[in-house]
């Protein structure tokens, strides 16, 4: 008999539907229900394509006699911490400062009025390696709950208290100078890995908002220092088993320093941040390996993620079903024996194969299996003959069972994804993926925002989801807005951003300039959410300081500008003392510090010299230059939705660009050589 997630719309949440576990989803009702019954809620949360959720829910969920002893003491509840990211942050800082340490699944133990007072993630089945077991737990705290009331009560009201004097006071910092970004350089600098690429140690996770703060930071700098760590780690993840050899797009993160094996789900957020970043590489140097795997990126999202009403779903899964065992295990999709490369390619190939891509008899991953990837001194081989091969093996493993998909569209992680595809449309003159980002954007337009321009948070099968958008959605969805309307000279694009940060100022912006994650008027939880540092994507602080700046630069409003540089005070305080932990915001702050640059041209659409000035625009490499095109535009705004178009005019009647900056404008010129020095371009 399904429990009440039956109607649910999100994949995580249908997952748990036929369990014995009576779940509840996260509902005023199920508060009330633990009132009235007089016990404790047990929270779990979790995502779709989390494999040790998936590994709980096997080993307890599913298991009747827990579910039986949840069920009698406990009122349920469930939560994807991606439709929830509210719900998710509150408790997982609460989970993070009683432990040190937090994850998925988390639990969380909370009395009738959502206040916690026992945390833990992942709880095996049996007592190991030192953890209680899961049933130990739920008895402990139903002994706790009944025998020691008072003390639970105390517990919890001091966490709240505790989690309520974390309040950040960040408004008054000052907005980043360049000795600030030069510090936050210098800590990465300390932190890097010269001989793996990337920052720490294992597990290693691709530091995407970091490497475009790099990239950024040289632009604006010339250090080469920056440049080669954002180069070299970029080379290093699309070497490792963290790329997809075959199929292209990078899986979540790397359980070893040496990004050889990863833990296989791919995300729709670190896809687009990474194809983003690889094409600014490109754009910056001229790497035929960074365009390669732009372009393989952009492919995989649009083959693999994109939804049939023209979104991108969240995630495959890490799990799969191994074609020989029938289990459903990690990686079976993706790993490769040298029999097994043998079989499909004959033995010549299949030798060439397994020592191209670094399959041993031994295996790098598990079983004797390998993940492929591309070993520096792995063998040179004929580009034709590597291409067929590649060609082979991806239809083999197309015969596979294929990883599941989360098809839930998240407003924030499509903002990404448009602003990836529209610039790689745009950079390596593939329209097509152009046409991709502006059909997410329609959807979210048409799906996600109301009448208000207020968004929805998630929507799946074309149909909107029940939770408010969060100031990452209004951030990363203005962001994709802005590129698209850059790529595309659609001054509407430009109108629906404006409509998004002017939500940010009136319903996230604190008195002081901070940015809260949920909306003045959305529900109440224990704390407030306020997090100005990134997680696997950027954080909706910074994000909505970046396109606050954007919208700034492109409207000359003063208000937007102002909002951006308080918001990024944190990076005042933050970026030196934790680099890898604020990157979006350094990269915002790299912009700002530069300008950032408005870019204008004019000229008749079909003009292919307009075509040129507009391509070389986009291709500037000064951080967070802005860019629109179109028809000359007369002072009272007739011809053209972009205000930078206004009163620009041609010069001896050819297309003209236009660059200002800090409030003096450049010569305006004709000749894209021109027009690339003005915009510091420094690729060949």
């Amino acid at each position: 008999m399904p429990n009440r997630l039956a109607n649910e719309t999100s994949p995580y949440l249908l997952q748990h539907a036929d369990n014995p576990v009576d779940w509840w989803p996260w509902s005023p009702e199920a508060f009330a229900e633990a009132r009235e019954r007089g016990v404790p809620v047990m929270l779990s949360v979790g995502y779709s394509s989390c494999h040790w959720c998936h590994v709980m829910a096997h080993e307890s969920f599913e298991d009747e006699l827990a579910a039986a002893y949840m069920n009698e003491h406990f009122v349920n509840i469930k939560v994807d911490r991606e439709e929830r990211p509210d719900v998710d942050a509150v408790y997982m800082e609460a989970v993070q400062a009683a432990t040190g340490q937090g994850g998925w699944p988390m639990t969380v133990f909370l009395t009738p009025d959502a206040e916690p007072f026992y945390f833990g993630t992942y709880f095996p089945p049996e007592p190991r390696h030192g953890m209680p077991s899961f049933t130990q737990v739920l008895e402990g705290v139903r002994t706790a709950w009944v025998g020691r009331p008072e003390e639970v009560t105390e517990v919890a009201q001091r966490i709240v208290r505790d989690l309520a004097g974390r309040q950040l006071d960040y408004g008054k910092a000052g907005t980043p100078g360049p000795e600030e970004l030069a510090g936050a350089l210098l800590g990465l600098t300390r932190d890097y890995d010269a001989t793996r690429g990337g920052f720490g140690g294992a597990p290693k996770f691709p530091p995407s908002m970091v490497l475009e703060f790099l990239l950024r930071h040289h632009a604006r700098t010339g250090s080469e220092g920056a440049l080669q760590m954002a180069a070299d780690t970029c080379e290093a993840m699309a070497r490792g088993g963290i790329y997809d050899q075959l199929g292209g797009g990078f899986a979540r993160y790397s359980v070893d320093r040496e990004w050889v094996v990863p833990h296989f789900e791919k995300m729709l957020y670190d896809n687009a941040l990474l194809c983003r970043v690889y094409a600014h590489l490109w754009r910056a140097t001229g790497s035929d390996l960074a365009r390669r795997v732009a372009l393989e990126t952009a492919d995989f999202m649009v083959r693999e993620l994109r939804t049939d009403q023209g979104g991108f779903a969240s995630a495959l899964d890490a799990d799969s079903t191994d074609p020989l065992s029938g289990e459903h295990v990690e990686g079976a999709y993706y790993a490769w024996t040298p029999a097994q490369l043998r079989e499909v390619l004959g033995e010549d190939d299949g030798d060439l194969a397994a020592a191209y891509f670094g399959v041993t008899e031994e295996g790098t991953f598990e079983h004797g299996k390998s993940v492929l990837q591309l070993p520096q001194d792995g063998p040179a081989a004929d580009a034709e003959r590597i291409a067929s091969i590649r060609a082979r093996l991806f239809a083999e493993r197309e015969t596979r069972p294929a990883p599941g998909r989360d098809d839930k569209v998240v407003a924030a992680w499509n903002g990404l994804a448009i602003a990836a595809l529209a610039e790689c449309g745009a950079y390596f003159e593939r329209p097509d993926l152009t046409e991709r980002a502006t059909e997410a954007a329609d959807l979210l337009v048409r799906v996600h925002m109301d009448g208000r321009a207020r968004l929805a948070r998630t929507s799946k099968d074309g149909q909107v989801g029940a939770n408010a958008g969060v100031l990452e959605d209004y951030g990363d969805v203005a962001e994709g807005f802005l590129a698209l309307a850059a790529v595309t000279g659609e001054g509407v694009w430009l109108e629906f951003a404006g409509f998004l940060v002017d939500l940010v100022l009136d319903q996230f912006t604190a008195e002081d300039g901070s940015l809260y994650d949920t909306a003045h008027d959305a529900e109440a939880l224990i704390r407030r959410p306020q997090d100005p540092t990134d997680t696997a994507a950027p954080s909706g602080w910074t994000a909505a300081a970046g396109a606050l700046l954007s919208y700034a630069a492109h409207t000359g409003s003063q208000a937007h500008r102002t909002a951006a540089e308080k918001a990024l005070g944190v990076v005042h305080a933050l970026g030196p003392r934790a680099p890898r932990f604020i990157g979006h915001g350094l990269a915002v702050s790299e912009a700002l510090l530069d300008g950032p640059r408005e870019v204008a041209v004019v000229g008749h659409p079909e003009d292919p010299a307009r075509a040129a000035l507009h391509r070389t625009a986009l291709l500037g490499t000064a951080p967070g230059a802005v860019v629109a095109t179109g028809m000359p535009r007369s002072a009272d705004g007739a011809g053209g939705e972009f205000p930078l178009l206004a009163e620009r005019t041609l010069v001896h009647d050819l297309p003209t660009a236009y660059v200002c900056r800090h409030f003096v404008c450049a010569r305006p010129t004709t000749d894209p050589v021109e027009l690339a020095e003005q915009l510091g371009t420094v690729r060949p």
